[in-house]
Formats: structure tokens, C-alpha cells, sequence
């Protein structure tokens, strides 16, 4: 793994130099927005705005078709674990630790194996096919019910919305890896019910504000992503000599 990522990154651009503005400002006021989550609470934990900080920042460059993103959700995925931990989420730990977690560092192969072009950061858009499709919906279901009573033994908190997770979460990962647009759409669905775990989460304890505010920034990112991949399959799809100058960031040139 490390000898193919020495490889693989004797190619790499600088990432932040292919941020087009708005791009620019979307991973700041999303930094500050986490941030401010952080400071309106009087009860801080570092190890959740260190997540937070770093899930945000993945999630601007997996919306860029970028491996760093995918890079970055290994540490997340490590990081949100153990804050899952701390409340009894052990659906959550279960599913980002030993699926999330796994699942990017194939991705992160999986996109260096197959950029769009040699010597870009941005990876080949895929689509999925029908038997592709059948596979991942079977999967899915099975992963869920086998998980629902392995969470229901652990005795895991909010078990009914915490086995919904596993599902979205499943498909979200797995739609990544295929480098499917639709992963976009995938994350937007489980960004949704985290919001909902972690507020009930704060109820009962306001130090968990800031990750109800992280999985709010995040739906936000992953809804650009799919906007982003959408413009990216576009634009791959063209003939070489029809593809605008400058449009490597995934926006239009005269955005960045």
C-alpha cells in the first residue's frame, strides 16, 4: 500500500491549487462553521472539532474526484469512531471503523488506479451498471439485517435510526468506490439521519452540538459533490478537442 501511494504520487498535483474560488470559500465557511459549532458550547472536546475539521476538508476534494478526499475519510472514519464510542453509537463505530474506514482506502486505490487524465488529481467518473446495481441494493440489505442484530446485542443507543445509518453509509461508501456521481446523493441521505442521531444525542448532552453541526456542513459538501461529479461526467465525456481550457477544477474557468 505505501509503495503504491509513493508511486502514485510522484504525479500528484499540489490539491489546493486546483480550488476554484467558490470551492475556496465553501471549505472555509464550512471550517468556521464547524468552528463556530465548537465555541458556542461550554463543554469542548478537541477530538470532535479535529474530526470535524478534517471530515469537512475531505469532503471538498472527494467532491473534487480528488484521492486526498479519500485519504482524509480514513482518518475521519477513525477519529468519529471513537467519538461514537463515547455515546454508545456502537453502530456508528462498527460501521466507519470497519467499513467506512476500509472501503476509502480501496477507494483511494481504486482513484489513483483511474484518473481522467495522467498527471490530474481528478479520477474517471464510472457508471454503474445494472448488474452492478442489483449486486449493491442485494448487499446493502444483507449488511443491514446482519447488522441490525449485531448492534442490537451491543445494546447500541437509538438502534432503529442507528441501523438506517448502516445502510445509507453502506451505500454511500460503496457508490465512492465505484465512482458513481450518486455517492453524493448516497452521503446527503446519511448526512441526514447522523443529524437526527446527534440531536438526540445532545439532548442529552450539549458537547455534542458541534457534530450536529458537522453533519449539517457535510450535507452541504456531499450536495455539491453530486453537482460537481455531474459537471465532471459532462465534461469527461467530451471529445478531447471540445473540453474547455481551464475546466480541471470541475467549475467553469472564470469561477476560479
Amino acid at each position: 500500500m505505501l509503495l503504491f501511494l509513493e508511486v502514485a504520487m510522484k504525479h500528484y498535483q499540489n490539491p489546493f491549487r486546483t480550488l476554484s474560488k467558490p470551492e475556496w470559500c465553501l471549505w472555509i465557511g464550512s471550517l468556521l462553521a464547524v468552528a463556530a459549532g465548537f465555541l458556542s458550547i461550554g463543554e469542548r472536546d478537541l477530538l470532535t472539532l479535529a474530526a470535524s475539521l478534517i471530515g469537512v476538508t475531505a469532503l471538498i476534494f472527494v467532491a473534487k474526484g480528488d484521492p486526498l478526499g479519500q485519504m482524509l475519510t480514513v482518518v475521519f472514519a477513525v477519529l468519529y469512531s471513537l467519538i461514537s464510542l463515547t455515546f454508545q453509537y456502537y453502530g456508528e463505530m462498527i460501521t466507519y471503523l470497519g467499513m467506512t474506514a476500509p472501503i476509502a482506502v480501496l477507494s483511494t486505490i481504486t482513484w489513483f488506479r483511474h484518473p481522467h487524465k495522467k498527471g490530474e488529481n481528478e479520477v474517471q467518473v464510472a457508471v454503474v451498471a445494472p448488474t452492478q446495481w442489483l449486486l449493491l441494493i442485494l448487499s446493502t440489505a444483507a449488511v443491514t439485517f446482519v447488522f441490525y442484530f449485531i448492534l442490537k446485542a451491543f445494546h447500541t443507543s437509538n438502534l432503529a435510526i442507528s441501523t438506517v445509518s448502516i445502510a445509507t453509509s453502506f451505500l454511500a461508501s460503496a457508490l465512492t468506490l465505484m465512482r458513481s456521481p450518486l455517492y453524493g446523493l448516497g452521503y446527503g441521505a446519511n448526512d441526514i439521519v447522523l443529524v437526527i442521531m446527534w440531536i438526540m444525542a445532545t439532548a442529552e448532552n450539549p458537547a455534542y452540538l458541534p457534530m450536529v453541526i458537522c453533519f449539517a456542513v457535510f450535507l452541504a459538501n456531499d450536495c455539491y459533490g453530486f453537482w460537481n461529479w455531474q459537471k465532471m461526467k459532462k465534461r469527461q465525456a467530451l471529445p478531447c478537442s471540445a473540453r474547455p481550457d481551464g475546466q480541471n477544477a470541475g467549475l467553469d474557468p472564470d469561477a476560479g
